[in-house]
């Protein structure tokens, strides 16, 4: 037995809620369904010491704000989970947990679309796609070539230093939870080997303020993606590491050198018990610094423009210097028992059986709005703006969606995307 929906929404996270909350607001009849449960994600693929790198203030959900003591604190993994699955008993959504979706395929005559779902199969006029965009944990195949000794996760896996074995980690990837999880590690007294990449870094504070609070006061949270100067490659950029962690401070991962962190160049290949770098950990240390150097200038323009008083700070120098910095390492040698690969995720929309997709499979959109009508994406980064894939944007995308399907259920579509015949055919 098929049954019918208005909207089906694909997703129960924080992008999947804000929809429905939307939608409820304007009467549209609708259902989500979930994977898992509501935030799976943020409890089961996050570590213990996880916690937000802006500010709680930014937690700004349709309707359901942050509402608690420390606005300008960061909200730790449970706190996060609490936070979401409140928004859930908030909106009160017609909710499915535990319902996978198979497939999204074009309805009969070509007119809405089929869902099919492992309870059932169900018909929708519109769909909204809210799962964001990483989906499979990415690990390079080199992984194949390490001892079978070693033990291999994927940050997503990981959860606490006692998890590992009682020896060196080799992590390799320094975006935001690369780093983080080597401070994780570092503190709790594990030697650490951090294979360093290009990702930027981002001062935590800066002239007086939290670098969000500028940020915020300079509109760049507010700026479409089509007016970056990177444009639409800003989407697959790393994000810059920082910390929310002991109340929000900068990683320098200089000073962990200081401290005995041993840091190398991005990881070239592996032999067994022997691992080879490449020769760009100055490089990629430099890079990251000229990054966040750069955003204080950016500050420093801002003030001087709005004549703000803020204390003035000194550039950054940098603490250590990497000199003659081996570019080969005996695992064994090493005591090394566990690797972390913190490289990231990649997208998996095969699921859906629609022609809207580019050469790289990912979505083709405006703003969410797929080339297909009554498809939509949300929370995935960098949909409309930097906090799109955030609790700090999610809401501005969600009511501009919200708006745009109930024109279209009304007939009201000012610019009616083509039909799945059309896309298919390439006209």
């Amino acid at each position: 037995m098929v049954s019918h929906f208005p909207v089906v929404i694909v997703g129960g996270g924080q992008a999947g809620l804000s929809i429905s909350y939307c939608l409820k607001q304007r009467n549209i009849d609708h259902i989500i369904f979930e994977q898992h449960q509501v935030a799976h994600a943020w409890q089961a693929k996050r570590w213990d010491s996880f916690c937000l790198v802006t500010p709680n203030w930014q937690c700004t959900l349709p309707g359901y704000s942050y509402a608690g003591e420390d606005p300008h604190g960061f909200m730790q993994r449970d706190e996060i989970v609490q936070y979401v699955k409140g928004y859930a008993q908030f909106v009160q959504p017609n909710l499915k947990e535990g319902v996978t979706v198979l497939s999204v395929r074009p309805g009969k005559a070509q007119r809405g679309f089929e869902v099919v779902t492992s309870s059932g199969a169900y018909t929708a006029d519109q769909v909204v796609v809210a799962i964001g965009g990483y989906h499979r944990p990415k690990i390079p195949r080199m992984a194949e070539r390490l001892p079978k000794s070693i033990v291999q996760r994927h940050s997503s896996e990981y959860k606490n230093p006692a998890s590992l074995p009682d020896r060196a980690v080799m992590i390799v990837g320094t975006g935001q939870s690369g780093c983080q999880i080597a401070e994780d590690l570092h503190l709790a007294g594990k030697q650490v080997h951090l294979c360093v990449g290009g990702a930027p870094r981002s001062p935590r504070t800066y002239r007086g303020k939290d670098v969000v609070d500028w940020l915020e006061h300079m509109g760049y949270y507010d700026m479409p993606i089509d007016e970056h100067p990177q444009k639409e490659s800003v989407r697959t950029k790393t994000n810059h590491y920082v910390t929310g962690r002991g109340g929000g401070r900068e990683i320098d991962l200089r000073q962990f050198r200081l401290e005995g962190m041993q840091l190398h160049g991005r990881l070239k290949s592996i032999q067994s018990n022997q691992v080879e770098f490449q020769d760009d950990l100055q490089q990629n240390l430099d890079q990251a610094d000229a990054v966040a150097e750069s955003i204080k200038r950016t500050i420093d323009t801002y003030i001087e423009k709005n004549s703000i008083e803020a204390p003035i700070e000194p550039p950054y120098r940098p603490v250590w210097i990497p000199a003659l910095e081996p570019l080969s390492l005996d695992i064994q040698k090493a005591n090394i028992g566990s690797v972390i690969w913190a490289t990231g995720y990649e997208a998996n929309f095969a699921w859906i059986e629609v022609p809207t997709f580019d050469g790289k499979g990912y979505p083709s959109h405006e703003r969410g709005v797929s080339a297909v009508e009554g498809l939509y994406f949300l929370g995935l980064p960098w949909l409309y703006t930097w906090g799109s894939a955030r609790f700090s944007g999610v809401a501005r995308d969600a009511h501009y969606l919200a708006d745009r399907i109930a024109m279209k259920g009304k007939g009201l579509s000012r610019a009616p995307a083509r039909g799945i015949n059309e896309v298919a055919m390439g006209s």
